[in-house]
């Protein structure tokens, strides 16, 4: 592929993206909507469906994604040990600087792009991934910021019961009635547009306070990111797309999330806010770095 190829590739798969963000925050601006109910519909219901369709309605080998969900899960615990010791040189109390560096945004940015580069083929690797950053956010991410969390409360997280059961249908082969299956897909089909419109509706709260601990977030979340997916790309013989994958996956921004366990366990909300939304913004300019380094 020339280099103009790949440009416009990348172009056509990122400005859907950011189109949808920019409506959303150009909306934000103008009419400051609440958005805390259009969010936990999408989190309870759309999401699911998704995350739920995806794996339920193609054949799913569970042990053909092994080798890329403990990738995905060494490549995120590994960014937030580093995290931990440039938290130390910034001056930055861990459990604010490290939830951001580990917790990428796998939902609201991973599974369009994921869908818009590969393709709907792509929605099970893509659902993989968001799973193993989603569990180990409610499970060690919980407990980084409060060590009396129960993780009892994980199982009743609808994103996890959901995958649980698509993944029960797959393995064992259960048919499901088509139109059921249809109106779980259309459900599905609502949650990519309104992840990213709540996205950019959320960047109207960026805040540059902590400008510094941010920018510093915004370059470590993806090099880290990147430069550990390649080393597990070769350690776990990762090819073709899984590999292209993994390491879009290790470029992705902050998670939106972590502002919110923030809020809920006091721990600098708004110094989080900022290392989160200006690392979201970043995704700018490293997204179409590590889409031109995959494809």
């Amino acid at each position: 592929m020339t280099a103009d190829g790949l440009a416009l590739r990348i172009t056509a798969i990122l400005f859907p993206i950011f189109a949808i963000v920019a409506v959303g925050y150009g909306y934000g601006r103008r009419h400051k909507p609440e958005m805390a109910v259009a969010n936990r519909l999408n989190m309870d219901v759309f999401v699911p469906a998704l995350v739920f369709a995806a794996m339920a309605g193609k054949p799913f080998e569970l042990a053909a994604f092994g080798p890329l969900a403990l990738a995905a899960l060494l490549v995120l615990l590994g960014t937030g040990a580093i995290a931990w010791v440039v938290a130390g040189w910034l001056g930055v109390a861990p459990k604010t600087f490290v939830p951001p560096m580990m917790f990428n945004n796998s939902g609201n940015i991973g599974l369009p792009l994921a869908y818009l580069a590969w393709g709907e083929a792509a929605l099970p690797a893509a659902v993989v991934l968001f799973m193993v950053e989603n569990t180990l956010h409610f499970s060690l991410g919980a407990r980084l910021l409060d060590p009396r969390a129960s993780l009892l409360g994980l199982w009743r997280v609808p994103v996890v019961a959901a995958a649980l059961a698509g993944l029960a249908v797959a393995l064992f082969k259960v048919a499901l009635w088509p139109p059921a299956l249809v109106a779980v897909k259309m459900l599905g089909d609502v949650s990519i547009p309104l992840l990213l419109f709540a996205l950019g509706v959320r960047l109207t709260d960026v805040s540059f306070r902590d400008w510094k601990v941010a920018v510093s977030g915004a370059l470590l979340r993806p090099v880290v990111g990147m430069a550990l997916a390649w080393a597990c790309t070769a350690g776990f013989g990762l090819a073709g797309r899984d590999a292209a994958m993994l390491l879009v996956f290790g470029a992705l921004p902050p998670a939106v999330l972590n502002f919110l366990f923030a809020e809920r366990y006091r721990q600098e909300p708004e110094r989080v806010a900022s290392i989160v939304l200006i690392g979201n913004l970043a995704a700018l300019v490293f997204l179409p770095l590590a889409l031109a380094l995959a494809l």
